[in-house]
This record gives C-alpha cells, structure tokens and sequence, in this order.
C-alpha cells in the first residue's frame, strides 16, 4: 500500500503492509527512531506521537489511519533552528530522565498535558500522565519539569 504521511511538516512516502502500525512505518520506513517500541500493546506510552494535535499511541494506530493528518514526533518538536521545546528544556532542567528510554513518549504526553489544560496541578498531571511508564521511577522530576514548561508553552503559543 502507497501512503503518503506528513510528519514533522513534511510529506513522506511510505509504502507498507496496509496492517503496518504508525510506530513500525515511523521508525522501519522512515527513519524516525525517537518513538520507542516499549511494550507494543499500548500499556507503556513509549511510543507516543501527536496526530492533529492530539496524543495517540503510535503502537495502536495503524500507518493507514494517520494518512492526510499531520503527524508530530519527537524529532519535529523542537523548531529547526535554535533552542529546545520548552518541555524538552524542562525534562533537562528537572533531571526528568534516567534511561532515556521513555523520555521521547513521556514529553509528548506532556506536551499535550498542558496545551489539552490537565496541568493545572499536580494531582490533575500525574493522572494524565499515568499512561506512560518509567522504570527508573522519575516521576517527581517529570511533575516538575511540566510545571515549569507550562508557562512557558501557553507564553510562546500566545
């Protein structure tokens, strides 16, 4: 099957298996190794992209389905030129890692904590963000690091 996904505002051809998941034609097709394959079965929030805005889980979605809507990664959150997203900023800040390993999906879900308005306190967060695991049990340092993104999200979208 012949797709033509826009990701991180381009368009990109990506000829499939019409079964192929997002996350597979992301990372196999296109290169895009930032959305990491945790569990495949949408329990870990590893592999967290945005579509239209919206968080989805790209290990869920098929390839198909996200065809002529506009695909975020974390490798298009950042503008091309200069600083880091503020979330991302905030995750460096906060020490909101250890491993690495579920830092791209935790960011995303993030991001759309605060820009879908469930960062309004910590209770509200840590609900939202219950979808996504960390082993390495950062979970405060990640609390703070939304805290601090937020203004600074809405102060730069405004």
């Amino acid at each position: 099957m012949d797709l033509v996904l826009q990701v991180n505002g381009r368009s990109r051809r990506v000829v499939a298996d019409p079964r192929v998941t997002l996350l597979d034609a992301l990372r196999e097709n296109l290169g895009l190794t930032g959305s990491k394959k945790g569990c495949d079965h949408g329990q870990c929030g590893a592999c967290t992209v945005h579509v239209d805005g919206r968080r989805v889980l790209s290990c869920l979605t098929f390839a198909a389905a996200a065809e002529g809507k506009h695909i975020t990664t974390i490798e298009g959150l950042a503008p091309q030129e200069g600083d880091l997203h503020p979330m991302q900023q905030a995750f460096m800040d906060h020490d909101a890692f250890q491993c690495g390993y579920c830092t791209p999906g935790q960011i995303m879900s993030a991001v759309a904590c605060v820009t879908e308005g469930h960062a309004e306190t910590d209770a509200d967060i840590r609900e939202y963000m219950s979808g996504n695991l960390c082993r390495c049990a950062a979970y405060p340092n990640i609390v703070d690091a939304i805290k601090q993104a937020k203004p600074l999200m809405r102060e730069r979208d405004a």
